[in-house]
């Protein structure tokens, strides 16, 4: 109806979901960086960076020469220039990646082109230097044997998904990546299987919601470490036999003896050892 048309907004309409590139299987990304790491070269060292940093490949090449900074003893950071979100970052590195960078300054240093505080020398315009990169990595994952089609924006996944899997919580995921939106970074972890049973075997073996399993307690110890560790013994097992009983007068009679409990292990915890 022509006549309506003028009521209907563009933000009306839903947006279409965008397919975001998905993080690399295991297998290829150890192929990868094995053929990388094998090349050493200019294009293999930036595409090592982005997989260790997981910054965007326009990023990378916007990269200062002194882009590394030094903050306590053995601790680096490499400082993430504007771009795509217009806000500036620094990322932890590990000393791989300062020898990356380092690698990178040398290679700057044997370009005829004219120092202009770039990283990576661009003869021919940024936007050449990234189809090269580009080209590259479709070269490289060839020569790897690698059958997927991979562009270098699954890096930056990659790094974001081996990162969760090694503990880093979802607010630093999220710092890293330099995402403002938790619907973002959310797209760009790849919970696996074997992710969901490690998990689940984790929460079966060590509950949060319990009690912690008290050590073995030694009955000879009169002390205030023996007597702490009574108490706590004494919580688990009344959490343990509160969690058989059912919904009623017993349960509930025993939760405010578990708060009481609680309150006499905080208020044991505070106590001085007495003086001889």
């Amino acid at each position: 109806m022509p006549d309506l048309a003028h009521l209907l907004r563009p933000d009306d309409c839903p947006r279409r979901e965008r397919k975001v590139p998905r993080p690399l299987l295991a297998e290829d990304d150890q192929l990868l960086q094995q053929e990388l790491v094998r090349r050493n070269d200019l294009a293999s060292n930036v595409l090592l960076l982005l997989r260790h940093t997981g910054m965007r490949i326009g990023e990378c090449v916007d990269l200062s020469s002194d882009c590394l900074h030094a903050g306590a003893p053995e601790q680096w950071a490499i400082h993430v220039p504007l771009g795509k979100m217009k806000t500036e970052r620094l990322v932890p590195v590990d000393s791989f990646v300062c020898q990356l960078v380092q690698r990178l300054r040398f290679l700057r240093s044997l370009d005829p082109t004219p120092a202009d505080g770039f990283l990576l020398a661009r003869p021919r315009g940024r936007e050449m230097l990234l189809r090269g990169l580009r080209k590259s990595l479709h070269e490289i994952t060839a020569a790897a044997g690698i059958s997927a089609w991979i562009v270098p924006h699954q890096l930056r996944h990659t790094y974001a998904t081996f990162m969760l899997r090694a503990g880093v919580s979802f607010p630093g995921i999220m710092k890293l990546l330099g995402h403002s939106s938790p619907d973002m970074t959310m797209r760009y972890l790849g919970i696996a299987l074997p992710d969901l049973q490690r998990e689940y075997q984790q929460a079966r073996s060590q509950p949060r919601h319990l009690v912690p399993q008290p050590r073995p307690l030694n009955p000879a110890r009169a002390d205030l470490s023996g007597l702490v560790q009574a108490l706590q013994a004494a919580q688990h097992v009344l959490e343990m036999f509160r969690r058989t009983l059912p919904d009623g007068a017993p349960r509930r009679h025993l939760d405010r003896l578990a708060n009481r409990l609680s309150k006499i292990v905080s208020e044991a915890h505070s106590l001085d050892a007495p003086e001889k």
